[in-house]
């Protein structure tokens, strides 16, 4: 293991920062107009040996390119960035930015650390793709982008010549950590803990904000990569709206459980806003998990879930299946309860029939 002094001696690493940040423009996008209003091509997923062809987009996204942009760095200054958007049907959107980097090692511990704040690189991604939003506001389904709902991930590849310098698991950690200060054995090996290997010439090391790639043409993998950040931001932004539903369902069922008349005539507002909620959740929830499908034992599912590990991925779904669960169940009670009220409301009123008849046969 090296140590800080000979860090200093060793020269500078090349390599390309990739940064993808990921939005949610609404309910849904209708990809077939898409290409009415800019230039669009379908973004397949690159094969090589070790990806299947079991392995695909279903719908695949549509990739818009953007023009080549200026962008600060820390340590490099200003330089020259290429820059795209790949369009998801469910209305997410994942812009991702390709910098070319040459530092030394310290220096790139000091880039790492200066992302730890990724609100520049958000702001930066929103002025240039505001145009594009305006532009597909047709193609956009109940069009919505909110402000506090992004996710950002930073990867540093590195060409497979690099890889004798990956041996300084400090420098390691606080590349993925983004920190340039010093970490506890502790928190250096939960950094580390995750990594995975093709080949002897290739490592893939992901954390929870950045990750470092050492490997060549590995466009399937960087794919891979973006689309669990943005599965991510997803699953959040359904977690999100589960909540907003469920608390206004609630608002609404209160006051009419406790009465039979207003819940006799309001009942039917807060079921059919939790039947919406049901089947768009559920909706969703399939299709950001169905989009790209990643099973099995070959490299690139088991890349993904190694990621998804980091993401806590299985977490968020399990959160999200338990409220839709919990969805269902009010749902249920409170379908269930006006079927009683509508039973109990007959039975009174042909009783009441029977009275009448009873009296008017009285009365004659």
């Amino acid at each position: 293991m090296s140590n800080a002094g000979e860090l200093a001696t060793v020269p500078k690493m090349q390599g390309t920062l990739h940064v993808y940040v990921a939005f949610d423009w609404g309910e849904e996008i209708h990809l077939d107009r898409v290409k009415q209003f800019v230039p669009a091509s379908t973004h397949e997923l690159p094969r090589r040996r070790r990806t299947p062809q079991s392995f695909f987009y279903h719908p695949a996204p549509l990739h818009v390119p953007l023009a080549d942009c200026g962008v600060e760095l820390t340590e490099c200054g200003r330089v020259n960035a290429t820059a795209g958007v790949t369009l998801f049907d469910f209305a997410a959107v994942s812009i991702a930015f390709h910098v070319p980097f040459a530092l030394p090692p310290d220096g790139l511990t000091r880039l790492a650390s200066s992302l730890a704040d990724s609100s520049p690189w958000v702001q930066y991604a929103r002025e240039l793709l505001t145009p594009l939003h305006k532009q597909l506001l047709p193609a956009i389904q109940d069009p919505l982008w909110q402000n506090d709902l992004s996710e950002e991930y930073f990867v540093f590849q590195f060409d497979p010549a690099a890889l004798a310098q990956m041996g300084n698991a400090a420098w390691l950690a606080g590349i993925v950590h983004l920190d340039s200060d010093a970490l506890s054995e502790e928190e250096m090996a939960e950094a580390l803990r995750y990594r995975i290997s093709y080949s002897p010439d290739d490592l893939f090391i992901p954390d929870w904000t950045a990750a470092v790639l050492v490997d060549r043409d590995c466009e399937e993998t960087l794919q891979a990569i973006e689309f669990a950040n943005l599965q991510l931001l997803e699953f959040r932004h359904i977690d999100n709206r589960l909540d907003e539903s469920l608390a206004a369902a609630s608002r609404l069922i209160q006051p009419l459980t406790r009465s039979r008349w207003l819940y006799w005539r309001f009942h039917d507002k807060p079921l059919r806003a939790l039947g919406e909620l049901k089947v768009e959740a559920n909706g969703l929830f399939e299709r950001t998990g169905n989009v790209l499908k990643l099973v099995g034992d070959p490299y690139l599912a088991r890349l993904y879930r190694l990621i998804a590990k980091r993401f806590h991925l299985e977490t968020w779904e399990k959160s999200i299946q338990r409220k839709l669960e919990v969805a269902e169940g009010v749902y249920q009670v409170i379908s269930d309860q006006a079927i009683a009220f509508r039973t109990e409301f007959l039975e009174i009123t042909v009783v009441v029939l029977i009275l009448i008849e009873i009296i008017l046969g009285l009365v004659h």
